[in-house]
């Protein structure tokens, strides 16, 4: 079983992004002081009230923040959200999170692992190593098939 860990545990780093609004929905910007918490142009898995979902972290077209723009069910859902419900949209709306207002993403295992959460609130995660890079590599040349 899973460690349960709280949002404010000092091994967890918190990292305050940005609602953004696009031509399409929403995004949130993480700033360039904190893009070592991520890996670019990557599929990590996030939890979302309590759902562990999937998001791609981008860069941006200028300058070296990232962002997210968006959350979804499955890994090929984040690589390709065309007909895909994003996660993030509702999340936004449900917590009354403004654009240009603050949304905590929370470094549970970084490269792997993260946590959206409203300023304020406590969370509680299920903490769980990655797998192991052999297995990271089956399963994402089963995915690519």
């Amino acid at each position: 079983m899973a460690d349960r860990i709280s949002s404010d545990h000092p091994s967890v780093q918190t990292v305050r992004s940005t609602c953004t609004e696009t031509a399409t929905g929403v995004r949130l910007e993480v700033p360039a002081d904190d893009r070592d918490a991520f890996p670019t142009d990557e599929v990590v898995r996030i939890v979302v009230d309590g759902d562990e979902c999937f998001a791609r972290v981008e860069r941006a077209l200028t300058g070296d923040d990232l962002s997210i723009p968006g959350v979804y069910e499955t890994p090929d859902q984040a690589r390709d959200p065309t007909g895909a419900t994003d996660r993030l949209a509702d999340w936004i709306d449900d917590h009354g999170v403004s654009m240009g207002g603050s949304a905590l993403v929370d470094v549970i295992e970084p490269e792997f692992l993260y946590g959206l959460r409203s300023p304020g609130e406590t969370v509680y995660y299920d903490a769980r190593e990655p797998p192991s890079s052999s297995l990271q590599d089956i399963a994402s040349d089963l995915e690519e098939q």
